[in-house]
């Protein structure tokens, strides 16, 4: 019988990358105040699946931006690209393929490519998924953006995106968040959309931030944030992923469920100690990048207004 000393132990740092406390920490090193308040709900509503999953029609919520090849570099390795935002919810046609990008958020760069859009868009998967028959795709896809306030989320977007569902005839849906910020949106989103009769998977690497909004349901991956829907170039990972993301649709028992991805990105922990780690960065490197964010800061600032007079 082997005894509980003889299993090895993890390192200190192999669990999940504390978001909240991390960007926190981060933004005070580049030297601003008042520290960001995360949504927080003690309860979640839930929806159970009316119809069996290979009956229920199922539509993909992103954070992703569509392509704008005006808007300087957003390909891979780019650097935060503040003008690649995009201000109010879009939509697309499911039957064929597009090009999102994720560039314009604080995904984890040192860690990951952005080569391979099947790590933060599984619409080839779960298209393959529809035609094996798992699921019914919804007609089109959209797009929840995550440059406004949590108000903005819950009075403006959300509801948008749940009538678009609601058009669509969709009683389920997958949303795919990227940056921390974009972890609170979709669970803002899958709270509403649970609250009128669609139930909701959330598939995220930034577990902290999901489970203090408080989201239904939750896939958690424990991968480099960009990476919600599985590894890169590496369509089997993400397979299954977004298998154990159906599956949780039926599973699912109430409100608040967490189920961990048992893929791993590494047998070695480290990556997670270098996110938003200033003790991990020069001084001159935190002063370039507090003028990078500035710069980032009154890009999106000079868009947003333009926005509002158009």
């Amino acid at each position: 019988m082997t005894s509980t000393s003889d299993i090895a132990s993890a390192p200190e740092a192999d669990q999940p990358i504390a978001y909240m406390q991390r960007t926190r920490d981060w933004y005070c090193a580049l030297g601003y105040g008042n520290p960001y308040v995360w949504a927080h709900h003690a309860d979640a509503p839930f929806q159970p699946l009316k119809k069996p999953l290979a009956r229920s029609r199922v539509a993909l919520i992103t954070t992703a931006a569509p392509y704008q090849p005006d808007k300087g570099n957003q390909g891979p390795g780019a650097a935060y690209n503040a003008a690649a935002k995009f201000y109010s919810v879009y939509s697309g046609d499911t039957g064929v393929d597009h090009d999102l990008r994720i560039a314009h958020v604080a995904i984890d760069r040192k860690h990951t490519s952005m080569e391979d859009s099947g790590t933060w868009f599984p619409l080839p998967a779960l298209r393959r998924a529809a035609v094996e028959g798992r699921v019914l795709l919804a007609r089109r896809f959209h797009g929840a953006p995550t440059n406004r306030g949590q108000q903005h989320t819950i009075a403006v977007d959300a509801p948008e995106i749940l009538a678009r569902c609601v058009e669509d005839e969709a009683d389920a849906a997958l949303l795919v968040p990227n940056c921390p910020v974009c972890h609170q949106t979709v669970s803002l989103i899958a709270r509403h959309l649970e609250a009128n009769g669609i139930a909701t998977v959330v598939m995220g690497c930034a577990k902290d931030i999901v489970e203090h909004c408080g989201a239904p349901r939750f896939l958690f991956s424990d991968f480099p944030l960009g990476n919600s829907a599985g590894r890169p170039h590496d369509a089997e990972s993400q397979a299954a992923t977004l298998e154990l993301a159906l599956r949780l649709f039926e599973s699912a028992p109430g409100p608040r469920t967490t189920v961990q991805s048992p893929l791993r990105w590494s047998g070695d922990a480290d990556w997670k100690l270098d996110y938003c780690n200033p003790g991990r960065l020069s001084s001159d490197e935190i002063r370039r990048l507090r003028a990078d964010f500035d710069r980032g800061k009154e890009t999106a600032r000079e868009m947003r207004e333009s926005k509002l007079i158009a």
